[in-house]
């Protein structure tokens, strides 16, 4: 069951790994949200641009979109 505030992994190829429901569409009072409803969610984006240099920790914590964007890593 979902509910507000859940955080759910995502199953699909848009970029996001884990987003959090925000609200479930089309319910005024129903609290959870089963197969096929649509919810509105949200995800950040770990970020586009980089400008400087970056510490070598980040390729040891999967954080390889940051990795290949960065002009310098040390």
């Amino acid at each position: 069951m979902i509910q507000p505030q859940t955080r759910l992994n995502v199953a699909d190829n848009s970029g996001a790994r884990e987003l959090m429901c925000i609200r479930i569409i089309g319910t005024s009072n129903r609290r959870y949200a089963h197969i096929g409803d649509v919810i509105v969610a949200v995800k950040n984006p770990k970020g586009t641009r980089i400008f400087g240099a970056i510490a070598r920790e980040l390729r040891q914590l999967n954080f390889t979109k940051i990795v290949s964007v960065a002009p310098e890593v040390f």
